[in-house]
This record gives C-alpha cells, sequence and structure tokens, in this order.
C-alpha cells in the first residue's frame, strides 16, 4: 500500500511536514506527492491530459526565468531524494527513486545548454502543440469549452515569449540548420483557416451541443470561439509565421550538426545518454549501428533472393515503382492500416496476458504537418478524459506509402507497439509520476521497434514484399544510429545521410528526406529506438536461454511493460529479478512433481 501525507505549500516546492517516525518508506512517498502536485502545477495543460482539471484555464509560463526557477526547485527535490536510503525501501519504491532521480537529473543537466533555447524540430513545435490542445482535454460542461477558450485567449502572451525566446537563440548561435525547416514556416501558417468554423481550434464546437449546456450557452460559446479564433489565434500565427518566413531563415544554420554550436559536442553527448539511458558514445553508438547495418544487409539480401530477384536493388526497385503497392486515395490507406490493426488485435492475446482497457482509433495525420512529417505516429489517449488513442497515418504523398511497409509500421504505432505500452501504462498500480510523466525514449521506442519483431510470432510478414518491409525498417532504425552521430558528431552532411539511407533501406525519397530533417533538427532523439530494442532483445535471449522449456513468451512481455517506461538499466535489472522469480516457481514446481 503507497502512503500519502498531507501537504503544506512552503515557497516555491510542495514540502511536507513528516512525523518523527517517519522511514525511508514515507519519506520516498511523500516526495513523490509533493513532486508530482508541483509538476502539474507548473505543467497545466499536461495536467488537463491526466485528469487533473484545477488549472484548466491556464497555458503555463514558458519563459526562461520559469525554466530556471524550475530547475532550482528540482535541485530541491533531487537533495531530497539523495538523502533517503535504499535500506527500508521496497523494491517498487526502489524504481520509484531510480525514476525520479534520472528524470531530475536528466532536466537539471539539460537546463546548463544553450540549446535549451530550441523550442522547435521539423517534427514538432508549440505552435502546433497549441492545435493539440484540444485533443486530450475535456469537453463535458460549458466551464469545459469556457477554460479552454480562455486557454487560447492567452496564447498572445506566450506567443511573445516563444519568439523573444527564438529570437535570443538565434543571436547566441542556436538556430536550426537551413536544410532541415524547408515547409516549417507553412505548419504556423497551415493553422489558420478562411472559416473559423474549419480551424483545428473549433474542432471541440462541431460536436452535437452536451445536454448540460442549455441552447443559448452554447450558441454564445461557439460565437466567442469564432471569435477568439479570427481575432486572438490567426493573427498570432500570422506574426510567428511571418517572423520565420522574414527573419529566421535567413539567419538558420548552414551546417546540419549540433556540433558547430557552441558547446555542441557536449550537448550531443548529453543528448545521446539522455535518449538511450546509457553511457556509450556518440563513436560507440556509431559502431553498434555499422554492425547493425552489415547484419540487416544480408538478411535483406536473402530475402531478395527468396523473391526470384538476381539482387536486392532490383527487388527494391520493383517493390518502390510496381502501382499495385500503393493506394490510390487516402481512404484506401487507412482502410489497409485498419485491416492491419484488426487483424493483429486479434493476435493479441497470444502475446499478452494483460492488455489495456482503453482503445484507439485511426486518423489521418494533419494537412499542414503531413507533406514534411514522418508517415505515422501515435497519441497517446486520457483515461481520465475519455479519450481513447490515435494511430495517426501520413495520407499524403501516396506514391510514397507503400503497403509492405504498413504490417510494420502498424505494429510499431498501433499494437502491439505504442498503445499497448503506453495505455497499459496509464492504468498500472503507479505513482503518477511514472503512469504519465515516466516515458524514456529508448524503453518506448525500443518497445515499439521490437513489437514489430512479434509480427514474426504470429505471421504478419506473410510475403517477400512483407518481409522487405519488416527488414527495411528495422534497418531504418539502425541505419539511425550511423546517420545521427554521423552528422552531429562527425561532421555528415545531409545529402551525406540521405545517401546513406538510400544505399541501405528501401524507403521511398520523400520518408528519407522528412526522416533525416528530423534527425538534424532534433539531435539524439532518434538513437533510442535501436538502442533500446536491442536491450529488450538481449534480455528475451537471456531470459530463453536462463528457463530454457520454461519460457513463455506472453510472460516475458508482461515483464517487459509491467513497471511501465523505464531507463534500461532499472530495465535489466528488473528482468532479472523476474528471471530469478520464474526459476523458483519452475524448480519448486519439479519439486512437487
Amino acid at each position: 500500500m503507497r502512503k500519502a501525507l498531507k501537504l503544506l505549500t512552503m515557497g516555491a516546492v510542495l514540502m511536507v511536514s513528516a512525523p518523527a517516525f517517519a522511514g525511508p518508506s514515507d519519506d520516498i512517498q511523500a516526495l513523490l506527492k509533493d513532486h508530482w502536485q508541483w509538476y502539474l502545477k507548473h505543467h497545466p495543460t499536461f495536467a488537463s491530459s491526466v485528469g487533473d482539471h484545477r488549472y484548466d484555464d491556464q497555458l503555463g509560463d514558458v519563459s526562461l526565468a520559469a525554466r530556471d526557477a524550475e530547475v532550482a526547485d528540482e535541485k530541491r527535490f533531487l537533495q531530497r531524494l539523495k538523502a533517503i536510503p535504499d535500506t527500508g525501501l521496497s523494491e517498487e519504491e526502489r524504481i520509484d527513486k531510480a525514476v525520479l532521480r534520472r528524470i531530475l537529473s536528466d532536466d537539471i543537466e539539460g537546463n546548463r545548454f544553450g540549446q535549451r533555447m530550441v523550442l522547435f524540430t521539423s517534427y514538432s513545435s508549440p505552435w502546433q502543440g497549441l492545435a493539440w490542445l484540444a485533443t486530450n482535454s475535456r469537453f463535458e460542461s460549458a466551464a469545459d469549452y469556457s477554460n479552454y477558450l480562455t486557454r487560447l485567449s492567452k496564447f498572445p502572451a506566450q506567443n511573445a515569449e516563444l519568439m523573444k525566446i527564438t529570437r535570443q537563440s538565434v543571436a547566441a548561435g542556436y538556430a536550426q540548420p537551413c536544410v532541415a525547416m524547408k515547409g516549417f514556416t507553412g505548419t504556423i501558417s497551415g493553422l489558420i483557416t478562411k472559416d473559423p468554423t474549419q480551424s483545428r481550434f473549433y474542432k471541440p464546437f462541431t460536436k452535437a451541443r452536451p445536454a448540460a449546456i442549455p441552447a443559448a450557452r452554447w450558441q454564445a460559446l461557439k460565437t466567442r470561439a469564432k471569435t477568439v479564433i479570427e481575432q486572438t489565434l490567426d493573427p498570432e500565427f500570422r506574426k510567428a509565421a511571418d517572423y520565420f518566413a522574414d527573419d529566421y531563415m535567413p539567419h538558420c544554420a548552414k551546417t546540419a550538426g549540433v556540433s558547430s554550436q557552441p558547446d555542441g559536442q557536449d550537448y550531443y553527448a548529453y543528448r545521446a545518454r539522455v535518449e538511450t539511458t546509457t553511457d556509450y558514445t556518440p563513436a560507440q553508438i556509431h559502431q553498434i549501428g555499422l554492425d547493425e547495418v552489415a547484419r540487416i544487409d544480408k538478411a535483406m539480401d536473402a530475402v531478395a533472393e527468396e523473391a526470384g530477384y538476381d539482387s536486392r536493388a532490383a527487388f527494391i526497385e520493383h517493390l518502390r515503382t510496381d502501382p499495385q503497392y500503393y493506394a490510390k486515395t487516402p481512404e484506401e490507406l487507412l482502410a489497409r492500416s485498419a485491416l492491419i490493426a484488426k487483424t493483429v488485435d486479434g493476435h493479441m492475446p497470444e502475446l499478452f496476458g494483460r492488455l489495456p482497457r482503453l482503445p484507439y482509433g485511426i486518423k489521418p495525420i494533419p494537412a499542414e504537418t503531413a507533406e514534411g512529417t514522418t508517415t505515422a505516429y501515435y497519441s497517446p489517449g486520457s483515461p481520465a478524459n475519455g479519450v481513447a488513442g490515435t494511430y495517426y497515418v501520413n495520407t499524403s504523398k501516396l506514391d510514397q506509402r507503400p503497403f509492405w511497409e504498413m504490417p510494420s509500421l502498424t505494429m510499431h504505432e498501433a499494437v502491439p507497439g505504442h498503445h499497448q505500452q503506453i495505455a497499459l501504462q496509464q492504468e498500472l498500480d503507479l505513482p503518477p509520476m511514472r503512469r504519465y510523466l515516466a516515458h524514456f525514449t529508448a524503453f518506448t521506442e525500443g518497445w515499439a521497434l521490437y513489437a514489430e519483431t512479434l509480427g514474426n510470432e504470429i505471421g504478419m510478414y506473410d510475403t517477400p514484399a512483407k518481409k522487405m518491409g519488416r527488414f527495411s525498417y528495422d534497418m531504418w532504425r539502425a541505419c539511425r544510429l550511423v546517420v545521427d552521430t554521423g552528422i552531429h558528431s562527425m561532421g555528415w552532411s545531409k545529402a551525406q545521410a540521405v545517401a546513406f539511407m538510400k544505399e541501405h533501406t528501401a524507403l521511398s525519397d520523400a520518408n528519407i528526406d522528412a526522416e533525416v530533417n528530423r534527425y538534424i533538427s532534433w539531435p539524439g532523439q532518434a538513437l533510442a529506438y535501436k538502442m533500446g530494442e536491442l536491450r529488450i532483445r538481449a534480455l528475451r535471449q537471456k531470459a530463453e536461454k536462463a528457463l530454457g522449456d520454461d519460457f513463455r513468451l506472453r510472460d516475458f512481455n508482461d515483464a517487459v511493460l509491467e513497471e511501465g517506461s523505464l531507463p534500461l538499466d532499472v530495465l535489466e535489472a528488473h528482468i532479472d529479478r523476474w528471471i530469478a522469480v520464474q526459476r523458483a516457481k519452475a524448480g519448486a514446481s519439479a519439486a512437487q512433481s
């Protein structure tokens, strides 16, 4: 049973008045609760997304001064955490401590770099983030709709701060590279619509009127929404889009790698540690990537031979150019995605003993970002707000979205990948910090890449084309290790990175361009996928060897997910303990028989 202590506010940080007999367990529980309440207060839109509605009319302070104040608080939390001895903590509480320590330490370290002023990538931005605000918000009462509009009306002040920070960033030498930002301005200007009722911000008002809201009140809210969109939001988005087109882009960085920025080498080494939750250097990761590329090269050659082609290049050329592999309409691509997703759904009980209750849906990626973004992604749901998870599919450039990639893509983004892991984590009996805040990329993306391999267990790769799609996706993540480190640590150009991806993967030109832009503008994030997957596969091999005939895949998969997202070293310790328990059970069962 996890204990809760009464909170008292003392200064900027929530503190606890602990009883004299409090021990390590009481201390860690009090700290977890203090930190959670503090985090919700400083991140109001996040609080709303997890069902805490105390701050529903607030956007939060994005200024650098506010960030420094938060980090000062985090340092105090970390001091409290370090003072709690492991002796006297349960196994669960030791994991709590390790997870929170990693979150705090990474956050504190990152704040010392000037790159903290870079607020966007080719993949995401605060302007697009505002457009997603309604996705995980609650809309049941008039107050819910009114709070949402109040939040939107506060955006001018936030936008001014975002642009102030961005100007400081450019002046200090931390601009994003030119080669990665083509089309970025459109992701902002694309949010402006001639008709406010067609705006993404108006979407909550396109639903049927909630019964609890009188008709006159509902009409007033809709009128207010159109006014906020036309008179408040649209001018701010025009202002931001004009700034990026006229001022930012002429001053964008001329080299692709972050190492050319002040403290760039140290920053990239930090990013590699954070994203992989390991101490591998960029050079070591680069070599791991090269080794994986060589391994997968051989597997792809074998599939091409199976398909009856003299070379892998010939088979890939066939896959890239034959019209049978491509949808003619967005609806056809979504239908194919849905069929694969439901097929995998039918196999999920074979792979897991525990499934999440929250369902997921499929939607197209918003048009203003689709042209320049990745082929698909997952958006977590909110059980507290009654929002399902969503598998977003890119329906632009249909001649670049082959069917033979879709089994791997769907298993990564939906099930048994992101939806299975994230939705399940939201339902675990863990502290809120671990259910909602702990999302270590190496675990989350490592799991999703491992999930692609589970298609082998349920017959999803039943043709040479689908097998090539599977290996191409595996190669894609292996190439990330080489390309990301090449760009940011070894001076590679974008052209070198694109050429390497084209040589080794079967990805389309559009996907390669979007992906390389992402790696350039988001240093280190792409390293997490393959590094995480390699560790999970190694742990499975360890378990299979240790347990022999007593190994059960469903049990192993459940064990990997049962503590939520973890740093890889914490995951390994957990699986080692799980193996020991399984061996003891098997031994006891053998003794009884």
